[in-house]
């Protein structure tokens, strides 16, 4: 589902790296060279051109693109070079520190990241961070967003289709009962969600909706304003169906008045591999407007040229 484009004949890494050495050089930085070699080269490639950079002039790529680039730009490039589970490391310890919407993008990379995925990025935060992920997240929260967030990010669920009907009509039943009490923060309801795969979630969540009339994120909207209800139903759709809720992420981070870039270079940066094209279509079924067109009007310069080439669709 990945939307990048890889050429069909990749350079050698060796030459990719000796090109951007040269968009680097002279009179300012080349940054059409810059996004036509690194927007079109999937991680594994990126990360051998790193190590290729490293060995060939003993700097850091990062460090030189640091150096070079400025802003959204900046930002979307050096996300982009990371390896995908130091990414998500670098972006969680980030949102631990932020005081704005932190909560979301923690929960974010803990629900649509596969169990290994996951595993992997927890590695990253030691290896970077000299401390867990988990006692970050648990340090930089309290009460209910706590008791949510910190199984979210420890969970290594089970990734297979296998799916017990017996327990998902059961455990919709105590779903519905502790919502109905609005005990909303029971440890059942975070036990369900922070431990069962995606698979038995989705069959618990089908029952839920059958047998008692509603879908969840229905009954969890009893009173719109309230933070970790709203934290609540975007982990059940990370969790059940990931394409809408990025599209939501990114329909609120354009259509604002201004754009919030840090959330639409997130998104592009970490889904473009992943499930990009799904996105797509689900932001021009819900908007009626394709997302490049969104992006094209609201960005500009190198910056919308790199998303757009990230999204697949840029002439870059």
């Amino acid at each position: 589902m990945a939307s990048v484009k890889v050429p069909a004949l990749v350079p050698s890494p060796a030459e990719d790296a000796e090109q951007l050495r040269k968009a680097f050089q002279g009179w300012g930085t080349n940054e059409a060279l810059i996004i036509s070699i690194l927007a079109h080269r999937n991680a594994a490639q990126r990360k051998i051109i790193r190590e290729t950079y490293a060995q060939t002039y003993g700097e850091d790529l990062l460090k030189d693109l640091d150096k070079e680039l400025s802003s959204d730009f900046e930002r979307t490039v050096l996300l982009w070079v990371l390896d995908p589970a130091e990414r998500d490391a670098f972006l969680a310890n980030e949102a631990t520190k932020r005081l704005t919407s932190n909560n979301w993008i923690v929960m974010e990379i803990a629900c649509t990241r596969s169990s290994h995925d996951l595993f992997v990025v927890r590695q990253a935060y030691h290896a970077r961070f000299k401390r867990s992920l988990e006692e970050d997240v648990a340090y930089h929260t309290s009460g209910d967003f706590r008791k949510l967030l910190v199984p979210l990010v420890t969970s290594f669920r089970y990734e297979g289709d296998e799916v017990n009907m017996t327990l998902a009509k059961s455990e919709a039943k105590i779903l519905h009962e502790k919502i109905s009490d609005k005990a909303f923060n029971d440890e059942e309801i975070i036990r369900i969600l922070t431990t069962r795969s995606k698979s038995q979630i989705n069959a618990t969540l089908n029952h839920y909706n059958n047998a008692f009339g509603n879908a969840i994120n229905k009954d969890l909207k009893t009173d719109p304003e309230d933070e970790y209800l709203k934290l609540l139903r975007a982990t059940i759709k990370c969790l059940t169906c990931p394409e809408k809720y990025f599209e939501k992420v990114l329909r609120l981070a354009i259509n604002k008045l201004g754009t919030d870039e840090w959330a639409l270079t997130r998104v592009v940066t970490t889904r473009a591999e992943v499930d990009m094209q799904r996105i797509k279509e689900e932001y021009h079924r819900r908007n009626s407007v394709p997302l490049e067109r969104a992006i094209d009007s609201d960005t500009s310069g190198d910056y919308e040229k790199m998303l757009l080439a990230l999204i697949g669709h840029g002439d870059a």
